[in-house]
């Protein structure tokens, strides 16, 4: 079973947008996919049950049946950061519970695209973040940069903290967020020498070619 973990430089840069471009290009290599957003605040009721938008867009991308429990094991209801809408509502979230449910999901596929929330050291309990759920997950981790004003920093930053966890990073991804920002091309021209490699596939108003499903494969391991 090969996987990857999806991480970004911040929150709202686009890793949703990768996650469903992945199953796309697995799908379409009729290789069966799942993918899973483990942690999600921000949601709405829905046949009175809380629905995450990104998880919903997930379940939806899928071409084949997949409970949104699965998906989405921790969905809270405010749109802040996943501790404090944890305590809001009274829950602790449970490494094991998000490993069994990506052993669950494993069972019945080739490939998973395990997606968090927030940045790389965002917090999803008083103990623990997001570095802690990569940990226990142990995949190649893929890192989203959004591509404007300061994200030389935050990449840079990011990557570091990956290293320092003492997971891979197996590839990056330049997603064009910012259509009014200059030098783009020499921004992501001086992340790919200071990462050591290109960026996987560009994304946004600037993408340069469809996301390769032997290239995801290959970074998986």
């Amino acid at each position: 079973m090969k996987g990857i973990f999806v991480t970004g430089t911040d929150t709202g840069i686009g890793k949703t947008w990768f996650t469903l471009a992945c199953i796309e290009a697995m799908q379409q290599a009729g290789i069966k996919t799942v993918a899973m957003k483990p942690v999600a605040s921000g949601a709405e009721l829905v046949d009175g049950q809380l629905r995450n938008d990104d998880a919903l867009l997930i379940q939806q991308a899928l071409n084949h049946d997949v409970e949104y429990a699965l998906i989405n094991p921790y969905v809270f209801a405010e749109p802040v950061a996943p501790q404090i809408a944890a305590a809001q509502a009274g829950v602790e979230i449970d490494l094991q519970q998000i490993q069994q449910c990506y052993e669950e999901l494993s069972k019945a596929a080739e490939f998973i695209v395990v997606e968090a929330v927030g940045g790389w050291l965002a917090p999803i309990s008083e103990q623990l973040s997001v570095a802690d759920m990569a940990r226990g997950l142990n995949l190649p981790v893929v890192m989203v940069v959004g591509i404007r004003l300061g994200c030389l920093n935050h990449a840079l930053l990011t990557a570091q903290a990956i290293e320092q966890s003492g997971l891979k990073l197996g590839a990056w991804v330049a997603n064009c967020i910012d259509p009014t920002l200059i030098s783009v091309d020499e921004q992501i021209d001086y992340l790919s020498s200071k990462l050591g490699r290109a960026p996987l596939v560009r994304l946004g108003w600037q993408q340069n070619k469809p996301l390769s499903h032997v290239e995801l494969i290959n970074m998986a391991g």
